[in-house]
């Protein structure tokens, strides 16, 4: 939805009159109902006069179409400034310009397309200009029909008027350059580079023709899109289905192409344990759906999966899949049936509130009510923060609430810790969190083994790595994060005793494929969701072994830690209830930290009696 659009004659003629503010707050009020903030308003007034400036040229034909603040359909985010118009060829032309006010900003070193700004009163990480531009030019590309059928040609750029560039300059460094080269950035004092990259695209006027193609083109991914997530799929063996997988499979995709086509609400649950294939399901759900022509989106609560699964299905970090990929705060604000299908993975570790601005009132019932078909991947045994609200009670409270007919299904067989059942109820039976008749661990086909020292469980590990680097030190939040030492593997967070490593680096998003992560410890937040061949865990002082049970303690956090914040609040009002959420939520992270290998765990104990405990449970 385009907020405004008009010749580029009816835009100069606005700003001239001091009107084009007015005019925008209008057209969204009457469009969107919505009320502008008044910084929002004033940003309009400064940007838009900068580009009044660009625009001032006669060169630039009057009657090129100029859309401002055009909502890319069924998404949240809104492209700021529009030109169309033709080339010297009479090909069509689109310029899509990025607006940005800030006059300082900071590179994240080593962290893909991010940097570091003042924005809603803080400073942030955020994406790099260029990359948003180029994100949204793709989006467009590979969801408009009409763009795509109309051959029309889209030219993504960012304008920070208020920004002047260094020498070098740094936001065209190495680390960036694949987004610039794409999107390039026009700074303060840069008008006539800006005009001129305007002009080589746009020499004939349109008269606003391609502004309406796009506003009013049919929502379906492209080919080329459906192409290659396709290729992606079947050249990968680590999304090949098995069993049951293919049988849930072939429910949910038979469930979501008759929504498509009756139009009815649905909601399918698909609960599961650790290694039983939820994500191999949602990820072939998601290639599939792409390529029979259905708008569909995988979303999470936690970035890692998400990162770490395109990553792995591109092999690049530079990919228009990435549009695929989605948070799962990012529905606060959508229409109802917005999406075809919302792919939720790790579904219990949904929130109520999203974003830094904790917006929204719960992200199931956003889920629900965007997508026409939502499917939820859930294992109601791995919440590990107080935040967490994930449950199958909740989705089928908003379910009914939403009017959503729901399907459960249940996927059963283990594909991790080697089929092993058994294990898993060895676990749930030692860590206390529900009787099982599992007391050992006698003709399981699992390594398992309780270590004595830190650094024995280090060796096991990085030895393990050298055959496809999938092993990883996995530990609780028991040692504060460094913030000095983030981005820096020689600052070591964890010390016990001679034994000393860092907190996985703060500049990766993807600590469970990249090549060096053995030498970091990985918590629950960017391990959760994943899996390896073999882990190394290290149980702290959060969990330890006395008078015959096991005892969690939630003082023994880091102070770093957000999994447990609020806890002290609610010890203070309600002691049971806050001990009885700890215990829970520790216990549960630990049984997820111990699940994330396939073929074996290596676990240290900084409780001896603990350490004593599960390998007398071993035998």
């Amino acid at each position: 939805m385009i907020v405004y659009s008009g010749l580029k004659s009816d835009f100069l003629s606005a700003v001239e009159q001091d009107s084009i503010a007015a005019e925008i707050e209008e057209k969204i009020y009457s469009k969107m109902h919505r009320r502008t903030a008044q910084n929002e308003f004033r940003s309009w007034e400064n940007s838009l006069e900068y580009m009044y400036k660009v625009l001032n040229d006669n060169a630039i034909p009057d009657n090129a179409g100029i859309a401002i603040e055009y909502n890319i359909p069924r998404t949240s985010k809104r492209i700021d400034f529009i030109i169309s118009g033709f080339g010297k060829k009479r090909d069509p032309n689109v310029v899509i310009i990025e607006l940005k006010q800030w006059d300082k900003v900071e590179v994240v070193e080593g962290q893909d397309a991010l940097v570091e700004t003042y924005t809603g009163g803080a400073v942030r990480r955020v994406v790099h200009p260029s990359y948003q531009a180029w994100s949204y030019a793709a989006m467009i590309y590979d969801y408009n029909q009409n763009v795509q059928t109309g051959n029309i040609v889209l030219h993504p750029c960012a304008y920070m008027h208020n920004y002047r560039k260094g020498n070098p300059e740094k936001l065209e460094q190495n680390q960036y350059k694949e987004y610039v080269e794409d999107a390039p950035i026009f700074a303060r004092g840069e008008v006539s580079k800006l005009r001129d990259f305007i002009k080589n695209s746009v020499k004939i006027g349109d008269n606003k023709q391609f502004l309406y193609e796009i506003d009013n083109g049919k929502i379906k991914p492209s080919k080329s899109l459906q192409d290659s997530v396709k290729s992606m799929i079947e050249g990968n063996r680590e999304f090949i289905m098995l069993d049951e997988q293919k049988v849930v499979y072939e429910e949910i995709l038979k469930t979501s192409l008759m929504c498509i086509t009756d139009q009815k609400k649905r909601t399918v649950i698909v609960k599961g344990g650790p290694g039983t294939g939820k994500t191999v399901v949602a990820i072939n759900l998601l290639a599939k759906l792409t390529n029979e022509g259905v708008f569909a989106q995988y979303t999470s609560k936690n970035r890692a999966p998400r990162d770490v699964y395109a990553k792995k299905l591109t092999g690049h970090k530079k990919s228009s899949i990435n549009n695929m990929f989605k948070g799962s705060g990012s529905y606060v604000d959508a229409e109802a049936n917005i999406v075809d299908v919302i792919i939720c993975d790790e579904a219990h570790r949904l929130n109520s509130k999203s974003g830094m601005y904790h917006k929204g009132e719960n992200q199931i019932k956003e889920i629900i009510n965007a997508g026409l078909c939502s499917i939820f991947f859930i294992d109601e045994s791995q919440r590990v923060t107080l935040s967490d609200i994930g449950t199958v009670a909740e989705i089928q409270k908003w379910t009914k609430e939403l009017d959503s007919e729901v399907t459960e299904m249940e996927l059963v067989s283990q594909f991790r810790c080697n089929g092993s059942d058994g294990y898993l109820a060895w676990l749930d039976n030692v860590l206390e969190i529900r009787r099982t008749a599992n007391f050992d661990l006698k003709d399981v086909d699992y390594d398992i083994r309780i270590v004595d020292l830190p650094n024995e469980m280090r060796n096991l590990i990085v030895e393990r790595n050298k055959a496809h680097n999938q092993s990883r030190i996995l530990a609780g939040y028991c040692w504060a994060w460094l913030k000095e030492g983030k981005n820096n593997t020689d600052v070591h967070d964890i010390k016990i005793g001679d034994f000393e490593m860092s907190w996985n680096l703060g500049n990766t998003t993807t600590f469970a494929i990249d090549e060096n992560s053995v030498n970091e410890v990985g918590c629950i937040h960017t391990s959760q969701g994943l899996e390896f061949d073999y882990a190394g865990v290290i149980i702290g002082d959060d969990m330890r072994y006395d008078d015959g049970h096991i005892v969690t303690d939630f003082t023994k956090r880091a102070r770093t830690d957000q999994s447990l914040k609020g806890i002290k609040k609610l010890y203070k009002e309600n002691p049971n209830l806050a001990l009885k959420e700890a215990d829970e939520i520790i216990k549960n992270t630990y049984r997820t930290l111990m699940t994330r290998g396939m073929k074996g765990c290596y676990v240290y104990c900084t409780d001896k009696k603990l350490a004593d405990h599960l390998r007398e449970c071993l035998k």
